[in-house]
């Protein structure tokens, strides 16, 4: 397998970027392209002796897409900017998978503009996975899409539900979409239109709404909503499990020697929990919907982050989900033309009687 990494994408990069991808290239056996300046990208190559062994090489770029730059006038202009130019690499069938911790909008235009939609996929999206006391929960659009349409959501039910079972082992996930209650009839019209389409859809196990709560809690094996309160949720999260931890720490710290010696004792015990619920386990999101693998980083990975990211391509490569999806999206629209086919011949035999 060979991953085209964006080494210049993300508040960390080049350096994080590189170090990120060494650890990965010796942990998951994997070919690594790294894209971006040479000279940047060397110098820190060169802290790791022998790294030319582990598969890892340099394809030099001149351009670097910013965080504040439109997505769409920059990947139009800047054709040697890295994370086009990574991108190209998969269209190119060179890599099988990029990965960018750079602008997402970037990342995501550039996989649309480059790789292309599958057929029958109108908007990608962008699968995010937040740890549960089970498993986790696969949140999606988490933020490729702000204004998304019904059948767009019901594309991102069938395409969570596919990874979720094919890259953590999940079966028949429980697909439910973001709402304000577990009623049929909340929510605003787009909820409301998305629910009836989605209870009708073949190939996914659709259990209703989930609410906010739902998603922490692993109620819901994949939650489907637009990209705007995905995002919202996404960053809430964060945010939220940062104030809880500091919390904990000047509750430890203010408590006197009882509460520090508690605390000492609840050490082995937090730092499995910690584990359990650190986003860097999981590094990357995959945009899922377009002709190719493409992983999608935080902007603030370092390279445990970015390690973990590589692992992502890697299971989205070899769990063949592109494949998989591919299939679905037919199988499903030959379903459901074969469902409407019955049920006009149904209406013109009760039409003749």
């Amino acid at each position: 397998m060979k991953i085209a990494v964006d080494a210049m994408g993300g508040d960390f990069a080049p350096r994080e970027v590189v170090k990120g991808s060494v650890d990965a290239a010796k942990k998951f056996h994997c070919e690594i392209v790294l894209v971006g300046d040479e000279p940047q990208i060397r110098k820190v190559l060169e802290e790791t002796p022998g790294w030319e062994k582990l598969g890892i090489s340099i394809h030099h770029t001149t351009e670097v897409i910013e965080m504040g730059e439109h997505p769409a006038e920059a990947v139009r202009k800047k054709k040697d900017a890295s994370v086009v130019v990574a991108t190209q690499l998969v269209k190119d069938g060179v890599c099988d998978a990029v990965l960018s911790a750079g602008s997402t909008g970037a990342a995501v235009t550039a996989a649309q503009f480059i790789l292309k939609r599958i057929r029958g996929i109108g908007r990608p999206t962008i699968a995010t996975p937040i740890p549960t006391p089970g498993s986790v929960t696969l949140l999606l659009d988490s933020g490729a899409n702000v204004d998304t349409k019904p059948e767009h959501l019901v594309q991102s039910g069938i395409m969570g539900s596919i990874y979720a079972e094919h890259v953590f082992g999940i079966k028949e996930p429980r697909v439910g979409l973001l709402n304000i209650g577990e009623e049929e009839t909340k929510g605003n019209e787009q909820a409301k239109a998305t629910y009836e389409l989605l209870k009708n859809v073949h190939t996914i196990n659709f259990c209703g709404n989930a609410e906010g709560r739902d998603v922490p809690t692993g109620s819901f094996d994949v939650v489907i909503c637009d990209g705007f309160v995905g995002n919202i949720v996404l960053k809430f999260a964060e945010g939220l499990a940062k104030t809880i931890l500091g919390l904990i720490k000047d509750a430890v710290k203010d408590g006197g020697i009882f509460a520090k010696l508690g605390a000492l004792l609840l050490v082995p015990t937090m730092k499995k929990l910690g584990k359990r619920l650190d986003v860097t386990e999981y590094g990357g999101a995959p945009l899922l919907g377009v002709n190719g693998v493409c992983i999608i980083a935080h902007g603030s990975s370092k390279a445990k982050s970015i390690c973990s990211a590589i692992g992502v391509a890697d299971g989205y490569v070899e769990g063949n989900v592109l494949d998989k999806i591919r299939d679905t999206i037919i199988r499903e629209e030959q379903l459901a033309k074969a469902e409407e086919e019955k049920n006009m011949q149904t209406e013109e035999s009760e039409e003749k009687v």
